[in-house]
This record gives structure tokens, C-alpha cells and sequence, in this order.
């Protein structure tokens, strides 16, 4: 009996234990899955929080400050008392574009020597479809790199449609394939008066220089295509002769003081020689004039490499009213004396119209007339 009693207490009392057991069990779990949902609330509301202060300025934030082992608590705190690392980064910026490279000294998209012909037929809609990045008034930026000159190319011009069309088709993707920085001036003559090839390109150099802020002046005939496009169309120390080795000439320099066809210079360099002479009315002399106003001005003229500075003609019959100057050779001889009253200083002219196409700006002027020639006795 004693027995049987002592049984049934010891049952009893595991039965006592293991249900204390399970009750334990039970409260930690409790607690256990209470703590964890509190962390995941605080941080939630912690994302949140640091998410509306991009916007808002200053918020309160949830953080932990609890001890290791401790019982979890919240504490609501400003951003400035939080710890340096849970603070919002509110001094980022965005990053800054990267910066435009100068332009290399020798482009590497050069092709070098050129096939050129005038065989196939050319349209203005064709140069145009080819030259998609030429903005209106016939003006291009390379879009990668920064040049380090801005250039005027000015083509002195009356009734020469046909070849205009040649020298845009070759010339704009020349220019663009050398990095340059252009903008194209057609500087038409009115009227049927002799042809004074020097006067318009002062006009040129004059009506550019309103329209942008040009630092180099390039000054070319419509009928001369280069045949390499090493022969950069920019400005350079001493004024630039360009068209070295013309078709025409064997492609030989004709003579030493030859400065004829396609030529540079830059603003500083212009104005020390007073521009080009206003007076040489007809075909001829104008050249050696500026030659000489450079030489006599302390200045040397430069020129490309006799293989690179190759030059094609578009060949046609000397135009009317352009006939040769007689009055040349005299004028050639007196430019040391010309050179400060006749020149950009003394220039007139009136200006008709401004119109810029796709591919040029036309600049139509009116130049006056020769004065007349004095009668021999």
C-alpha cells in the first residue's frame, strides 16, 4: 500500500514538472516571436523615415539603442541624435558630366589622300542627306572635343552655282572628319559690275564675325577642292597658304611669293596687315597685294607639305565682267604705300540680305563700281 502511494506521487510530481516544463516553453516562444516582430517594425519605420527626409528636411526616426541581452526598446529621436552612422547622407550630389577633351592636334579620322571628280551629277539635296549633322547656315561643332579655334570659311561668289554644289559635297565632310569648329559664308556680288574678288572677302570677314565669335578666317575659291584632307583648315602661327600644288600648275608652287586660291589667317593677323585691298577690280594682283602687306608686316607665310597641299580645279571659261586688271602690276608695286588707307579700315559696301540655307550662309552685298581709268595722253 505504502508502495502503490509513493507511486503515485512521484507521477504526480513529473507530471507537475513537465507541465512547468511546457508552460516555460510556451513563454519563451511568446516572448521570443514578440521581440522579433518589434526589430522587424523598427526597421521598417526606420526605411521609411530615411526615405521621406530626401523630401521633407528633418523627420524622427526609430532607432535601437538597446544593451546586448537586454530587453528591446524604441526611442524616438531627431536626426541629430542619432549615431553619425545611421544619419541620412543629405549631402550627396549628383555626378558632374565628365568634361569635353580638346581636340587632338591630328585627328585620328583622317583619310588622307582623295579621290576627287565632278563627273557625277550633285544635287543640294544630296549634300544635304550626307551631311545630316550640319546645322542651318552651314555650321558644324564636333560633338567629342573641344577645338581650339572657331573658323570662318568665306568663298567670294557670283553666278557659280554648279560648282558650289562640287565644293559643299567634298568640303563638309572634309571639315568634319578634321575636327573643325566651322561655319560656311557665301558672299554673293550683286549686279553685273566687275568682279573684285578682295573687297567680298573683306565683307566676308566683316559679316561672319556679326553672326559669331570667330577667331580664324579661312578664304577660298568655289572652284579649288583639296585632295587630302591632312591639310587642316585652321589657323596657325604665321598666315597659312593652303593651296600649294594646284591641277592647274603641275601641281607646282607657280612662283615664290605666290598666296593664291585658298588661304588663313587669323583675326590678330587680319587687322595687322589693315585686311585685303579694297581697289583691285578684275582678275589679278589682289594676292600679291596681301603677300606683300604679310611680309612687310614682319610676318612669314606658311604652307603644308607640297604632297598634301594638292588642290583640284573645277575647270569653266574666265567669267564675265572679271577680265584681267591692267592696272595690277602698278598697284603690286605701291602696297607699302596702300596698305594702311585701303583696306579693312576703309571698307563700304551695302548689305541686300542674310539668308542661311542648310549648308551656307549667303551674304548678297552690293560693292559699288571701279572708278574709272584715267584716259592716256
Amino acid at each position: 500500500m505504502t508502495r502503490l502511494m509513493v507511486g503515485r506521487t512521484l507521477e504526480r510530481i513529473c507530471k507537475a514538472v513537465l507541465l512547468l516544463c511546457l508552460v516555460h516553453f510556451l513563454i519563451m516562444m511568446i516572448l521570443y516571436f514578440d521581440v522579433y516582430s518589434q526589430r522587424f517594425d523598427i526597421f521598417s519605420r526606420f526605411n521609411a523615415a530615411r526615405g521621406a527626409n530626401a523630401s521633407r528636411g528633418a523627420h524622427h526616426y526609430y532607432y535601437n539603442f538597446s544593451r546586448p541581452n537586454a530587453t528591446f526598446a524604441s526611442y524616438l529621436a531627431t536626426a541629430d541624435q542619432l549615431l553619425p552612422s545611421a544619419r541620412p547622407d543629405t549631402n550627396h550630389t549628383p555626378p558632374t558630366p565628365k568634361p569635353i577633351p580638346p581636340c587632338p592636334e591630328i585627328p585620328p579620322g583622317l583619310v588622307g589622300r582623295l579621290l576627287i571628280e565632278f563627273s557625277s551629277q550633285m544635287t543640294l539635296e544630296r549634300v544635304q542627306r550626307e551631311n545630316p549633322n550640319v546645322t542651318e547656315g552651314g555650321k558644324y561643332t564636333p560633338p567629342d572635343c573641344r577645338p581650339k579655334q572657331k573658323v570662318a570659311i568665306i568663298i567670294p561668289f557670283r553666278h557659280r552655282e554648279h560648282h558650289l554644289k562640287y565644293w559643299l559635297h567634298y568640303l563638309h565632310p572634309i571639315l568634319r572628319r578634321q575636327k573643325i569648329d566651322y561655319g560656311i559664308y557665301i558672299v554673293n556680288q550683286l549686279g553685273e559690275d566687275t568682279f573684285n574678288r578682295a573687297k567680298l572677302l573683306n565683307v566676308g570677314y566683316t559679316e561672319a564675325l556679326k553672326d559669331a565669335e570667330y577667331d580664324c578666317f579661312i578664304f577660298s575659291d568655289v572652284d579649288l577642292i583639296p585632295m587630302d584632307d591632312r591639310n587642316l583648315y585652321h589657323c596657325y602661327d604665321q598666315p597659312r597658304h593652303f593651296a600649294i600644288a594646284m591641277d592647274k600648275f603641275g601641281f607646282r608652287l607657280p612662283y615664290a611669293g605666290y598666296f593664291g586660291g585658298v588661304s588663313g589667317l587669323s583675326k590678330k593677323q587680319f587687322l595687322k596687315i589693315n585686311g585685303f585691298p579694297n581697289e583691285y577690280w578684275g582678275w589679278g594682283g589682289e594676292d600679291d597685294d596681301i603677300y606683300n602687306r604679310i611680309t612687310l608686316n614682319g610676318m612669314k607665310v606658311s604652307r603644308p607639305d607640297v604632297r598634301i597641299g594638292r588642290y583640284r580645279m573645277i575647270k569653266h571659261e574666265r567669267d564675265k565682267h572679271n577680265e584681267p586688271n591692267p592696272q595690277r602690276f602698278n598697284k603690286i608695286q605701291n602696297t607699302k604705300n596702300t596698305m594702311r588707307r585701303d583696306g579693312i579700315s576703309s571698307l563700304t559696301y551695302r548689305l541686300v540680305s542674310v539668308k542661311k540655307y542648310p549648308l551656307y550662309t549667303n551674304i548678297s552685298v552690293e560693292i559699288g563700281k571701279p572708278p574709272p581709268r584715267p584716259i592716256r595722253g
